[in-house]
């Protein structure tokens, strides 16, 4: 992972843009595809085809629903119908048939080790917003076979989302604006990214294997502190792909959407769920939670659009039980805010309501983090029973080596250095600071990739 991260910085990256800016305005798309499909068979040789069947079947889907309005529902539940299968095969075949192996009927079924392609998680929702959306004629078709191609491959974003919509993206397909400061704000979100990834949250992903594995002997805080290095783990590993996706579209013209708003700030947990990864919440809510009647319906109706919604929310993010219990957690916590407990917290300090959030936000994380029910029980007991002490030893020399990162870490998932920043950008000298500050990230991050060998990819099964 550290290798080709590097191959990228330095040599991937470089390339493209520096043959995209050669190129007329023209040619742009064609060559950005080219370099698309690069990038993906560098990751994925073996899969490309799948992301270009889902490309081909859907742009002549959407093309047929209009020059064919009598046969529109079909070609719109043939797409959708094709684009869900494959995620299935891929992504839920071998859950599926290891679910059913232990009854008894179904004990002859035989193992599955399918691979999951990179990224389908996202591209599939991605294409399925858009036949979904000229079905609904809320958008026009792609003409441009290559500029739809584009959209469905496009590098920065494909394989750690964000979602994006191809009605955010159609201009911009066609034309981009570019200057000067559009490129500078894209190479600084790409090293904020880079930064967060590198130097915080790799770090704090080391930290919580180190405390995982056997969380008894860590004692209660040892548990606790486990958990709060996965909880900033995920957020700065997540957020820094999404600020890199970000950069990386700014550098190349395209505004990519904010997919986190500092969700650790939040009073609730329904609060929590719309400043985290936004590009989700807000697909399930279009084409999900509102289809089905959100919250217009009566109560019954309500709790049970949002326990599918929240079922198929678990389910997205992994084919695994575990998933799904995480998933129907938060559909509890929602329901229970809906309900009566908003009203409750409405009339509560804030400092209180931020504990509430945050506590219930750590242990969901631990429910996420474990695949098989045994572990996820065992690190729960050693997080609520303080039978084991207070803290074992080898929890507290890990306490201590990573206790100044641990703080950063914290620090970088609140909105104080976007304030601090935005008052030094009015000082005379923040130019020059703000170059050292990149200069200073690409030599750190550039120095830490190539010494770790802790460099985890955590999205790689969407």
């Amino acid at each position: 992972m550290s290798f080709a991260s590097l191959t990228f910085l330095y040599f991937f990256l470089p390339l493209v843009l520096l043959g995209y800016y050669l190129l007329p305005n023209g040619l742009r798309n064609g060559f950005l595809l080219l370099a698309n499909l690069v990038f993906y068979a560098w990751g994925e040789p073996s899969f490309l085809f799948v992301i270009l069947l889902t490309t081909i079947v859907n742009f002549c889907a959407a093309k047929w629903m209009v020059k064919r309005p009598e046969g529109k529902k079909m070609w719109a539940a043939a797409a959708i119908a094709i684009d869900l299968l494959l995620l299935l095969v891929f992504k839920y075949a071998a859950f599926v048939v290891d679910t059913l192996r232990p009854l008894f009927f179904w004990t002859e079924l035989p193992h599955l080790d399918i691979t999951l392609p990179l990224g389908i998680s996202f591209y599939t929702f991605q294409v399925l917003s858009y036949i979904i959306d000229v079905y609904r004629a809320d958008v026009q078709p792609e003409k441009g076979f290559v500029r739809f191609a584009t959209y469905m491959t496009l590098f920065p974003q494909l394989i750690a989302g964000p979602i994006i919509r191809y009605r955010d993206l159609a201009d911009q397909l066609g034309v981009r604006r570019q200057n000067l400061q559009r490129f500078a704000d894209g190479v600084r979100l790409l090293l904020i990214g880079l930064s967060k990834k590198i130097l915080l949250a790799n770090p704090m992903g080391a930290l919580w294997e180190g405390l995982q594995a056997a969380p008894a002997e860590n004692g209660l805080l040892g548990a606790w502190l486990g958990a709060l290095a996965f909880t900033l783990q995920i957020y700065l590993d997540f957020s820094a792909y999404s600020d890199m996706a970000r950069g990386l579209g700014k550098l190349f013209g395209f505004e990519i959407p904010i997919n986190f708003d500092y969700p650790y700030i939040s009073r609730s947990i329904t609060e929590f769920w719309r400043r985290w990864h936004i590009s989700l919440g807000t697909w399930f809510r279009d084409y999900v939670y509102f289809p089905l009647g959100g919250s217009r319906a009566s109560r019954g109706r309500t709790v049970r659009n949002l326990l599918v919604v929240w079922a198929l929310t678990g389910l997205w993010h992994g084919a695994s039980w575990n998933f799904v219990l995480w998933g129907l957690y938060y559909f509890a916590l929602l329901v229970l805010e809906k309900l009566w407990l908003g009203r409750i917290l409405s009339r509560c300090p804030g400092w209180v309501c931020h504990v509430y959030a945050m506590f219930f936000v750590v242990v969901g994380w631990v429910l996420f983090a474990f695949d098989g029910f045994d572990g996820l029980g065992g690190y729960l007991y050693a997080m609520f029973c303080p039978a084991d002490g207070l803290i074992g030893e080898h929890a507290r020399v890990l306490a201590l080596t990573y206790a100044p990162l641990v703080c950063v870490s914290i620090l970088a998932c609140l909105p104080l250095g976007k304030k601090l920043a935005g008052r030094w950008k009015q000082k005379v000298a923040w130019p020059v600071a703000e170059c050292l500050l990149c200069g200073g990230a690409v030599l750190l991050c550039t120095a830490s990739l190539v010494a770790q060998s802790y460099n985890p990819f955590l999205y790689f099964r969407f």
